[in-house]
């Protein structure tokens, strides 16, 4: 099955923007409830990267034995960029990253997806924070990331590594 919309219903509300404030395009919706249909699922941070595909193969066959759907994350990269206007202040911009479209386009031919019900989510931020959120809205019952190879990782820290230790939920690291 292919990944599923969230479409908003006609009589839900919007928050209406202050016409006071000097951004009314910076009032943030709520986020949308998840459908009941992933409701105790298996989320998998999935960037396309070969652990990733490892993880998500592992994520695939675990939501296929619990009979669950599967909730692909991909934290987007956004970078800060600095925009300069003459004698204002400096304004920071969020870049984003298309990464996920392509992620998505790759994930709908896959074969291997046919076996399990799958959505693709679009975070950006801390990997770390995200797919603990997506974990919470979804009440997954697991996550599946993949281990983290090179040097940064060892510098910094795993996100396998974070994750495991603040997640509420049980953490899968696919070597």
């Amino acid at each position: 099955m292919a990944g599923h919309e969230f479409f908003e219903s006609a009589n839900r509300k919007r928050p209406v923007a202050d016409p006071t404030a000097a951004d009314p395009l910076a009032a943030e919706e709520p986020r949308r409830p998840c459908d009941p249909a992933f409701k105790h699922g298996v989320v998998v941070g999935f960037d396309g990267s070969v652990s990733s595909e490892r993880a998500l193969a592992y994520a695939v066959g675990m939501a296929r034995r619990t009979h669950s759907g599967l909730i692909i994350v991909h934290v987007a990269n956004r970078l800060p960029t600095t925009v300069w206007a003459g004698c204002e202040p400096p304004v920071f911009v969020d870049v984003p990253d298309h990464r996920t479209e392509v992620l998505g386009l790759e994930l709908a031919c896959a074969d291997y997806l046919a076996e399990v019900p799958w959505i693709l989510v679009e975070r950006g931020g801390d990997i770390c924070h995200e797919l603990e959120e997506v974990g919470k809205e979804y009440a997954a019952d697991a996550i599946v990331v993949g281990s983290t190879h090179g040097i940064v990782g060892r510098l910094f820290g795993s996100v396998a590594g974070r994750l495991a230790k603040r997640a509420k939920r049980p953490v899968v690291v696919i070597p």
